[in-house]
């Protein structure tokens, strides 16, 4: 495990943490390492983004109209 220090941390960003810490029932630590963990997981980026777009509800696509399957043809490799 990699050890990581952050310097200058605002007194208010601090408190904040150690509250949402003793909310989520963890130290201040290993809730600073879950924050890492989620705003580095793409998944959770990418909803985030998402949630950034207001009234976003996805994509539609219009698929294109299907033609009848052709035959399939079965060969002998005997012959």
């Amino acid at each position: 495990m990699a050890t990581l220090i952050i310097r200058n941390v605002d007194e208010e960003v601090k408190k904040r943490l150690m509250r949402r810490a003793a909310e989520n029932g963890r130290s201040t630590e290993a809730e600073v390492r879950s924050i890492l963990k989620s705003a580095t997981d793409e998944a959770s980026w990418l909803a985030e983004w998402f949630d950034l777009l207001p009234g976003f509800t996805g994509i539609n696509l219009e698929l294109p109209k299907r033609s009848a399957p052709r035959d399939l043809e079965l060969f002998d490799h005997d012959s």
